[in-house]
């Protein structure tokens, strides 16, 4: 056998233990981390307070209110305008709070693929440590 070719058993053993250590916290708190998830609620106003936008833990816009006193600047691409920026700070707050909350459960570095549901880059970064780990 050539040197290349010779796996670190117990490397590999140390990366499984990771892994199922990783998977029992999930198991075990998978219950209090739903109900988080769900609660996840974040309300933004505009800078100017005319706007308030509501945002769940998906990211999905729960509600839009306008100030009345929104209806004396009849500038409706401001208006557009303000909307967007208001719910992009609510739906970037609304992400942090779950990447927060997901945190203990997921691995760094890998909340963004997970997000983004690529499930190619969730596994080629296992295969990456799973490499990693063969290497030492």
């Amino acid at each position: 056998m050539r040197g290349e070719d010779v796996v670190d058993i117990e490397a590999l053993r140390a990366r499984a233990d990771e892994l199922m250590a990783q998977f029992e916290r999930m198991r075990s708190g998978v219950g209090d981390l739903q109900q988080q998830l769900k609660a996840v609620d974040v309300t933004m106003v505009s800078e100017d307070g005319f706007v308030t936008v509501t945002v769940g833990p998906n990211g999905h816009v729960t509600k839009v209110e306008f100030d009345p006193r929104i209806y004396r600047r009849p500038d409706s691409k401001e208006l557009s305008a303000t909307v967007t920026e208001t719910i992009q700070r609510a739906t970037e707050a609304a992400l942090a709070e779950v990447e927060e909350l997901l945190q203990p459960f997921v691995p760094d570095g890998q909340f963004q693929a997970y997000l983004d549901h690529d499930l190619a880059g969730v596994f080629g970064q296992l295969d990456r440590d799973i490499s990693r780990e063969g290497d030492r």
